[in-house]
């Protein structure tokens, strides 16, 4: 199956700054391409951290409240240090967790889950910045018109993976969701085929009512 890449979904080229980027020029930049964070490079264009606007409103965070009302807030001294740069590299969140433009969809987004971020700076075998690659980019996904999923599953999934005629089951694809209706030979393939057409690109659910021919799950479950 085609899976869509980090390559094909990154945003380029990437607007990006240096250690030595100061504070209102870093925040101009964001308002100016109407985005949230840059990544900060170094010389040979690694990136080495983010600025994201809220790295930016530590600063803000940090000050007393004018009117008193407010209690300032503590801030861990890491943080502290932070709120109180004016330069990116005093700024940025660090280290710049990174993907490669060869990695899907689904491999961007369990690093930013894991990591809880919201972009990917996307680099070469070299380290340096390429692109960049936000959770709206691999949502696009999901943009994908229902009649390619249809056509990836019958002939990508059934024929070249499977070895079944793309006419040997039913496929329908409405709004991302996926029905398979028909009757399969065994009955261990239904669990193979929900679990193949739920990892195609743009499906977000899918409804499996197939009959077998053989339960060969008894067979093999009595042989162990």
């Amino acid at each position: 199956m085609r899976h869509r890449t980090v390559g094909q979904l990154m945003t380029r080229p990437v607007v990006s700054v240096r250690p030595g980027t100061g504070f209102k020029e870093i925040a101009r930049l964001l308002a100016e391409h109407d985005i949230t964070a840059v990544p900060v490079l170094d010389a040979e264009d690694r990136p080495v951290g983010i600025v994201s606007e809220a790295d930016l409103l530590l600063g803000e965070c940090a000050r007393e409240d004018p009117s008193g009302l407010l209690l300032t807030p503590r801030l861990a001294p890491e943080q502290a240090a932070r709120s109180r740069a004016t330069t990116a590299d005093g700024l940025m969140s660090r280290p710049a967790l990174c993907c490669r433009p060869e990695w899907t969809a689904v491999e961007a987004a369990r690093r930013m889950q894991h990591a809880h971020l919201k972009r990917l700076p996307v680099v070469d075998e070299a380290g340096r910045l390429i692109g960049i690659v936000s959770r709206g980019d691999l949502l696009r996904v999901f943009l994908r018109q229902d009649r390619a999923i249809r056509e990836e599953i019958r002939h990508d999934l059934l024929d070249r993976t499977l070895g079944l005629s793309p006419d040997a089951l039913g496929v329908t694809v409405e709004d991302g969701r996926v029905t398979l209706t028909g009757t399969v030979e065994r009955r261990s393939l239904v669990g193979v085929l929900e679990r193949l057409c739920r990892s195609v690109d743009g499906v977000v659910d899918v409804t499996v009512l197939l009959g077998h021919r053989e339960d060969d799950t008894v067979r093999a479950a009595a042989e162990r």
